[in-house]
């Protein structure tokens, strides 16, 4: 994985986000609409963790990611 793939990676996770009703999708909602491995979504994240664009919260079964 190169720093141009999580890039592109996050852009996908970016806009499955946007897309959303909510702007808030689980880690499973993610792979659902991205069809991204979990490695990949988990490096995207933290490239959006890193630009201040994504919040992160634990639910009981899943890990929520909110677009801020």
């Amino acid at each position: 994985m190169t720093i141009e793939t999580i890039g592109t990676h996050a852009g996908e996770v970016y806009k499955a986000l946007e897309g959303s009703d909510t702007r808030m999708l689980g880690l499973k909602g993610i792979k659902k609409v991205t069809k991204l491995k979990k490695d990949e979504i988990m490096a995207a994240l933290g490239w959006l963790g890193r630009e201040g664009k994504i919040s992160l919260t634990q639910d009981d079964l899943d890990i929520i990611v909110t677009l801020i």
